[in-house]
């Protein structure tokens, strides 16, 4: 028997007398089954591929449309004329009148999101989340098109948030609804909405590379080459369609940045750290701000029009704080907008989002948070090239570590947070203050703050979001090292009757639960319980072969720890004997060795754990 091919497979019976269940023939003692081998890759990835890529080519032209239909909202609303240019509403004429705009806007969505479907409020990635952990990644099709619906009418009328997030939403929806209209697992499904929120955001930013990584680090949970291949080559795909229609210049343009020197590669890291503790406030005080409208006495359908009266109202005092903004990064990072002008939008920009956000609207994280990362990085290093010119502290160096890591500590994402910046700016000498102070960032947001602005939502509803993702431990191990040698086995020619008197006799038969079957040249037949052993309805004078009611389930040495606990589960049974290449018995695994191996990776955490803190090492058997 080769230890990569299972052995002849009948169909799956139940314990029984020897008949196959559902079919009414018995089957042959001897007969057995294997574990399947894991295999890294098979066709279906590249079907996923090609589904993958058509995905990408139609959310490139389905972001620029988004963009333009949020341009036409934004025409009409704030300069009543026919256009789907995308324009700014902070240049309008409207008075005090622009203070109901975003009113109307708010409560166009309230009505959307009451009569429509509930999942287009907030920002898009915690509902994909909680799809992907809850429902098998599958987003009702309504959503496909109700949220870029949503959210082009609440940026449009001036709600402060970015494009970016709602096509990300709506990519993975699309994905989702490709994966529900052909048959396909759960995780093939989550693979197709990760690549629609990855082409999506590619298709916005022309940012492929990060696209992919946030996927990996907020949708994807795992990073395996059968899930990262797809969202790749969506993510390529649309950024083409992007180039082809907008050009490949950087979305954020800015001079070109000078090598930093040791010491101001230190301070920009400070910088991440700052933007750290920024980051948890702002996760804090938004989702405060979202208490705050559960306990209002009116119905949540009303509080995006509440939301939209303070968008007016701070509009009215800052009218840059209106709509996505992308013109104040780009302000931010030429070094534009200085002084108590970046302060004045900071304090605004972060007020109008807020309170938007909490209101339970339609919109994103990404650009309002780069806005006041990039606001209060550029504001720190202009104090700091003011007071220690000697340092050599670039501000425009600072904005972008600002933008980068306010994200990074806010939604948990360090490496396409870092990326993304780079990506859309193509500054390359910012690459390592980036990486530097998105990993400050992040460090400090996670000592502070248990959970991030992504998760928070989620951990309320009672939903727990991996954190880590890491190989699977039982897949690094083999079967032969933690099987066990011992193996107690019965002669299938004896009877039942002998088989209890052995058991009453010797000693060593209560510790087992099950016993192995052989023939007389050592040949495992199958398995027979105790509880088969005991059961008062057999007759005491059957022949124990006679007894066996379904096919063996075995293992081979070389099989993981992993391969075998699916086979495990697979067969409904709690032990797998251990075969050699002639069908003979050389172990037993049962579900207390695949315990045991994890005890062992559990003894030797601690045991590093209590070496560093120099306390008592974990007696051998204690797992803490």
């Amino acid at each position: 028997m080769a230890p990569s091919e299972p052995v002849r497979i009948p169909p799956q019976v139940p314990p029984g007398e020897g008949a196959a269940a559902g079919t009414g023939q018995p089957f042959r003692p001897g007969e057995a089954r294997t574990p399947r081998i894991t295999a890294v890759l098979d066709g279906r990835v590249a079907f996923l591929g090609l589904l993958a890529t058509a995905l990408g080519l139609a959310l490139g032209f389905i972001a620029e449309g988004l963009l333009r239909l949020i341009g036409l909202v934004t025409n009409l609303a704030y300069y009543h004329r026919f256009s789907s240019s995308f324009t700014s509403p902070a240049g309008h004429h409207l008075g005090w009148g622009a203070l109901f705009v975003p009113v109307a806007g708010g409560l166009v969505v309230g009505l959307m999101a009451r009569y429509g479907s509930t999942a287009i409020r907030g920002h898009g990635i915690p509902e994909a989340m909680e799809q992907i952990l809850l429902n098998e990644s599958r987003i009702p099709p309504r959503i496909t098109l109700l949220k870029p619906l949503s959210a082009a009418v609440a940026i449009g009328t001036g709600g402060p948030f970015g494009a970016e997030g709602p096509i990300i939403a709506t990519g993975g929806a699309l994905g989702s609804l490709v994966g529900q209209f052909i048959a396909m697992s759960a995780l093939e499904r989550k693979t197709l909405l990760a690549a629609g929120a990855a082409a999506g955001m590619a298709a916005t930013f022309g940012s492929p590379v990060s696209a992919v990584v946030l996927a990996v680090e907020l949708l994807l949970f795992e990073y395996h080459p059968r899930s990262i291949i797809p969202v790749v080559l969506a993510s390529v795909a649309a950024t083409a369609v992007r180039y082809s229609l907008v050009g490949s210049a950087p979305v954020f343009s800015m001079p070109i940045l000078a090598s930093p020197t040791g010491t101001a590669l230190g301070i920009y890291i400070a910088v991440g750290a700052l933007m750290g503790l920024a980051s948890v406030g702002v996760t804090k005080a938004v989702y405060h701000l979202e208490d705050t409208f559960e306990r209002l006495p009116i119905h949540w359908m009303w509080w995006p029009a509440l939301g939209g009266l303070a968008v007016g109202l701070i509009g009215l005092w800052v009218p840059r704080t209106l709509g996505v903004g992308y013109e104040n990064i780009q302000g931010v990072l030429s070094a534009q907008l200085v002084g108590t002008t970046l302060l004045t939008l900071f304090v605004a920009k972060f007020l109008s989002w807020a309170i938007a956000l909490g209101s339970g609207t339609s919109g994103g994280t990404l650009a309002p948070l780069f806005t006041l990362g990039g606001a209060l990085g550029a504001l720190t290093g202009g104090l700091l090239a003011a007071l220690f010119p000697h340092l050599g502290v670039d501000p425009r160096i600072c904005a972008l570590v600002g933008m980068a890591a306010i994200f990074a500590g806010a939604s948990r994402t360090m490496l396409a947070s870092a990326i993304f910046v780079f990506e859309t700016t193509l500054q390359p000498l910012g690459l390592l203050p980036l990486l530097g102070g998105c990993a400050a960032a992040y460090l400090v947001s996670a000592l502070i703050m248990r959970r991030s602005i992504m998760t928070e939502k989620l951990a309320r509803r009672g939903v727990r979001v991996p954190e880590e993702y890491a190989s699977d431990y039982l897949d690094q191990l083999l079967v032969r090292d933690f099987a066990s040698r011992n193996v107690l086995t019965l002669n299938a020619d004896d009877t039942l009757r002998e088989a209890r008197a052995w058991l009453e006799a010797d000693a060593r038969g209560a510790a087992h639960h099950g016993f192995p079957v052989i023939d007389g040249e050592g040949r495992a037949l199958g398995v027979l319980t105790r509880r088969d052993l005991l059961d008062p309805a057999r007759t005491p004078d059957a022949p124990l072969r006679s007894l066996i009611g379904r096919p063996l389930a075995v293992a081979l040495e070389g099989n993981s720890l992993r391969e075998a606990a699916d086979h495990m589960v697979r067969e409904r049974v709690g032990r797998l004997l251990i075969l050699d290449e002639a069908q003979r018995v050389v172990g037993i695994l049962t579900r207390s060795d695949l315990l045991e191996a994890h005890a062992e990776r559990l003894r030797h955490s601690e045991r590093a754990l209590a070496r560093d803190a120099g306390a008592p090492l974990p007696r051998p058997g204690q797992a803490g």
